[in-house]
């Protein structure tokens, strides 16, 4: 709870995913990549109730071994690789109300970004309650370093290249002039339950930002990303001095 407000986390894991097959079970570091966001929830001071939202009843037996309650499975039609988030978050908003337990902010979590701690759900939660009415939700973040857009080019049919930026290559900035820019990193979203049915969705006009350390800004999507990952969980006491 924070100023008197529920809050609800949901950490999603869907079967059949294709670019990793079984990945949010798959082992990090001695524990499935779904057990992360849960314990992550857990360490928070505000949240009130972890559950997992998913259409595999392996994946919910997984999940409440690791601390997370399973109270239902997602329906099949909100499960589907083409299926939009917002539908299974509603669903599990709206499940849960109707058995009495109505929740104020929703904090999505997502095995695919499982360096996210606790302390990164209390900090963005008190950015956003800290807003003062200026925004209704807050999304994590990364600064965009290596692959800052000033540097981005096209690659034509030929194989030569071509900036993306007006200009030319004579245009491109050296690296400590460029504007800093984010991309979005999936690390965790945030949003008043109003909100997400009004705007359907985390991002919108009335979205902060809360800007996520480097070395957890990285999701798994594929085996590179996955390796990579580990090698960081490995060695996090070392990151986090």
């Amino acid at each position: 709870m924070i100023d008197g407000k529920r809050v609800l986390a949901i950490v999603p894991a869907r079967a059949g995913s294709k670019g990793l097959p079984g990945k949010n079970v798959r082992m990090l570091a001695g524990k499935p990549l779904l057990a992360w966001p849960i314990a992550a929830a857990h360490a928070s001071a505000h949240v009130d109730r972890v559950i997992i939202s998913t259409d595999s009843q392996q994946f919910a037996d997984i999940a409440v071994e690791h601390g997370a309650e399973a109270p239902f499975l997602r329906p099949a039609e909100l499960a589907s690789d083409t299926a939009p988030s917002i539908g299974f978050i509603l669903h599990a908003i709206d499940t849960l109300a109707a058995e009495g337990d109505a929740f104020d902010y929703v904090v999505l979590l997502e095995p695919t970004s499982p360096l996210t701690e606790g302390s990164d759900v209390d900090a963005a939660l008190k950015q956003l309650t800290d807003a003062d009415g200026r925004a209704d939700s807050i999304v994590g973040v990364a600064l965009m370093e290596t692959t800052h857009p000033a540097y981005a080019v096209r690659l034509g049919d030929d194989g030569a290249i071509d900036p993306l930026q007006p200009g030319g290559f004579a245009a491109m900035p050296r690296r400590q002039d460029l504007e800093p820019v984010f991309s979005l990193d999936g690390s965790l979203y945030i949003s008043t339950v109003e909100a997400l049915r009004r705007e359907q969705g985390f991002c919108h006009d009335r979205t902060l930002g809360y800007r996520t350390a480097r070395h957890k800004s990285y999701e798994v999507d594929d085996l590179v990303d996955f390796i990579c990952i580990e090698a960081i969980a490995e060695n996090l006491p070392t990151l986090q001095d």
